[in-house]
């Protein structure tokens, strides 16, 4: 089962999460329907690229900056999720007609509809968006200073001129890069491992996992640079 990061405020039964660019979400609109028509549950439905969409809703919740999407660590949509107090109970994902029947305890659903398709990619798990979402809603809070560079500054170029390198290639310390640098580790960023030479200035798990970047490192080999650092 997955675990909410937070909180999920939600009096519904079930959360269904989806969006329009997706053909099983289309698929599964006249189901939403005819579970909103039978009204045995109550639905909290986001759609994550169109807030007009499923148009046979009573009511859907904008989630176009992924925000839910992020919160209820959704990875496929659809998603549908079955709530008690709060509480994420069950979910199921894409269409499975028997699995959709088990969650939503009835005999009869989507009658017309083939048993199964897939689901479809979440926006929230495409290429960098997880840790952007982690930047923006999770309790990340990176403590290195921000360097702004100019639109028409070339960012290795910038590196070599605040002398970050001895001449070597290196990348670029983003924010995004630093974040998924430190999903490798699960020790606190902000613990410091010593003094750092020659200047002695505290050296903390982010600042070895901001060099890491540097150098090349994958997040799987962050605990390996933090030994060797330690």
């Amino acid at each position: 089962m997955s675990i909410l990061r937070t909180m999920i405020s939600s009096q519904s039964d079930y959360i269904i999460v989806l969006k329009k660019d997706c053909p099983t979400c289309a698929l599964v609109e006249p189901v939403i329907a005819e579970l909103e028509a039978a009204g045995r549950c109550s639905l909290q439905i986001w759609s994550q690229d169109d807030p007009s969409f499923p148009a046979s809703a009573a009511s859907v919740g904008d989630d176009r900056n992924l925000q839910q999407s992020w919160r209820l660590d959704i990875e496929t949509v659809p998603t549908v999720i079955r709530m008690e107090k709060n509480v994420e109970r069950d979910r199921t994902v894409g269409w499975d007609r028997d699995e959709w029947l088990r969650l939503f305890e009835l005999e009869q659903l989507g009658i017309d509809l083939p048993a199964f398709r897939p689901g479809c990619g979440s926006k929230s798990v495409e290429p960098g968006m997880p840790e952007k979402l982690a930047l923006k809603f999770g309790d990340i809070s990176l403590q290195a200073r921000r360097i702004e560079i100019g639109d028409m500054e070339d960012p290795m170029e910038s590196c070599f001129e605040r002398g970050w390198s001895d001449g070597l290639p290196i990348v670029p310390p983003t924010e995004i890069r630093v974040v998924r640098m430190l999903a490798g580790t699960q020790r606190d960023p902000s613990e410091v491992l010593g003094l750092t030479p020659p200047d002695l200035q505290p050296c903390s798990i982010e600042k070895v996992a901001i060099n890491a970047v540097m150098a090349g490192c994958k997040p799987e080999c962050d605990a390996v640079v933090e030994a060797l650092a330690d």
